[in-house]
């Protein structure tokens, strides 16, 4: 990576977890939970959701972390459809981030001059690329990341307790993933996925 792409690269990381997170705290307010709103999290100010080490892992391998939103299902009528709710609500925020940039990369770098241009198009891609790698990386089902949250909410209930018993090993299963490349294996066809996906609607 140079330096102007490690340049462009953290303000796109910034962002990209900024409304990953925001997204978790309103989905969460707008169902009644008000923990996120009393925590300073309803913002799109970095400093409230910065996690140095999950940044870092942005920069160097494009997928990551930040600071969770703290949450209280108690609050929600259904906290099963809630907590899978609030859950969903920070992917398809990077999801809709990544296809609104991929709309820009469309025409906005060629309305600039070819130098000015090619740093438009790279901040741009990468955008792209960062908010595909935190959805996809949130979506894998281990816990503490979103998309075991998700399949638990879609799964019966009768699975929550073994969902509850992984939640003491997840941070543990998730470094050994990690370590062992296997998350970076199982991240490729949803980030496959998704991009395409994303390519779809601008052609509509």
């Amino acid at each position: 990576m140079n330096i102007r792409q490690l340049i462009l690269t953290v303000p796109a990381i910034l962002f990209a977890i900024s409304i990953h997170e925001f997204s978790h705290g309103m989905a969460a307010y707008r169902l009644g939970d008000p923990t996120a709103k009393y925590q300073g999290r309803l913002t799109l100010n970095p400093l409230a959701h910065l996690d140095p080490l999950g940044a870092l892992m942005l920069v160097l391998f494009r997928f990551g972390w930040a600071k969770p939103v703290m949450v209280n299902p108690y609050y929600f009528k259904d906290p099963r459809r809630g907590m899978m709710l609030v859950s969903l609500a920070g992917p398809m925020a990077n999801i809709i981030a990544a296809w609104f940039f991929r709309i820009l990369l469309m025409f906005l770098p060629y309305q600039f001059p070819r130098q000015v241009g090619s740093v438009v198009y790279l901040f741009l891609w990468l955008n792209i690329v960062i908010n595909l790698g935190l959805a996809a990386f949130n979506l894998l089902p281990v816990p503490p990341l979103d998309g075991s949250k998700i399949l638990a909410g879609i799964l019966p209930a009768r699975y929550d307790f073994t969902f509850q018993r992984l939640e003491a090993y997840g941070p543990v299963i998730l470094l050994l993933l990690l370590v062992s490349g296997i998350a970076s294996r199982r991240m490729a066809p949803i980030v496959a996925f998704l991009s395409r996906l994303i390519s779809i609607f601008p052609a509509l």
